[in-house]
């Protein structure tokens, strides 16, 4: 893209939500929800299906109508626009979708240049506007192939290029990755990231997927049956969930209990030798970039590391350990938390030595 990105800034509300509520027949979809998406930040909405997702983002350019409340896009009310206003609106609000949405019979080339010829624009500047943008979505080679001939990341990449044919401020991605595999997943999260930076978008995904969430949010918000649960910054929320929802969400990226160690623990060992079992978490609220190995080190040369790990968000490490040390020279826990530089810190129980 030519010229230099435009200025972000992060404090700036671009799109908010006033007591937005939606009602289909006896369904309450969305319940007065309220919140700002910031202008240029990567803006994560997740939940279980039926949250209210679709409805909450389709919103924003006014494909859905809220029955309470308003949505304001740099201030403006979008459901008191006319059609005219509403055309204006949505060419400044791109759109990429979990099905790629494109025309079979139409080439890469054509499948991008569509909006632009709908909107009256010559040739030789689509022509020029097309390049551009498959460049910049790494399909220069692929301009005059047809989607059948495209892999599943490759047509999601022409999805992103014809939305952002008219330069908009805002892109919106409805289950963007949810068709593709893992590695193509991460490959158009990339690239999402990339667009963000390069161009100063204030991007807008929703997903059921916390993985997503944490690749490229910065900020989410975590619906529950049209209800809101929380809304924070990525790492914070990965670090300390305050519901249940996002509790549940997180369960699948979390180091859990091995079962052969949850079936070998007992409450107490009754004068048995044995050995002791923590489980030690950080949240990502403490200044440190990790966990020292001296810290371990200073457990003793009977400490083991048994399970989990620390995952890094936007600078913060976060994540769960356990850990295994001989029962009868085990310092208190708030000193092995200490230590540790842990947030929080429980004994899980004891497995008795063998026989």
């Amino acid at each position: 893209m030519s010229g230099a990105p435009p200025a972000v800034d992060l404090a700036t509300p671009h799109i908010v939500f006033e007591q937005v509520h939606k009602r289909f027949g006896a369904v309450q979809a969305l319940e007065a929800l309220s919140f700002s998406v910031l202008r240029g930040e990567v803006f994560g909405i997740i939940g279980r299906s039926g949250a209210g997702k679709s409805t909450l983002l389709r919103a924003i350019n006014a494909l859905e109508a809220p029955s309470g409340g308003r949505v304001t896009v740099d201030g403006i009310d979008v459901g008191g626009l006319d059609e005219d206003a509403l055309v204006a609106l949505r060419r400044r609000i791109g759109m990429i979708f979990q099905h790629f949405n494109l025309l079979a019979a139409k080439t890469v080339r054509e499948n991008v240049a569509l909006p632009l010829r709908v909107a009256g624009w010559r040739p030789a500047a689509i022509h020029a506007r097309v390049e551009e943008l498959l460049a910049l979505v790494g399909l220069a080679d692929k301009a005059d192939v047809y989607p059948a001939k495209l892999s599943g990341g490759q047509k999601q990449r022409v999805g992103i290029a014809r939305a952002l044919v008219h330069g908009p401020e805002v892109l919106l991605c409805d289950e963007a990755t949810s068709a593709l595999d893992p590695e193509t997943t991460q490959s158009i999260l990339g690239l999402l990231r990339d667009i963000n930076r390069q161009l100063g978008l204030t991007v807008v995904l929703i997903t059921h997927d916390m993985a997503v969430i944490r690749a490229i949010c910065d900020r989410v918000l975590v619906l529950d049956a049209g209800r809101r649960q929380e809304l924070g910054e990525v790492w914070r929320v990965f670090g300390d969930p305050q519901s249940e929802a996002t509790r549940a969400l997180l369960r699948p990226l979390q180091h859990g209990l091995p079962d052969d160690l949850a079936q070998a623990l007992v409450p107490t060992l009754d004068g048995r030798p044995g050995r002791a079992i923590y489980s030690a978490g950080f949240t990502g609220r403490t200044p440190a970039q990790g966990l020292p190995l001296a810290a371990l080190a200073a457990l003793g040369p009977g400490a083991e590391l048994l399970h989990g790990g620390l995952d890094r968000i936007r600078g913060h490490a976060h994540g769960r350990l356990l850990l295994s040390l001989p029962a009868a020279t085990a310092p208190s826990e708030d000193q092995l938390r200490q230590t540790l530089g842990a947030d929080h810190l429980a004994l899980l129980g004891h497995v008795p030595a063998p026989a």
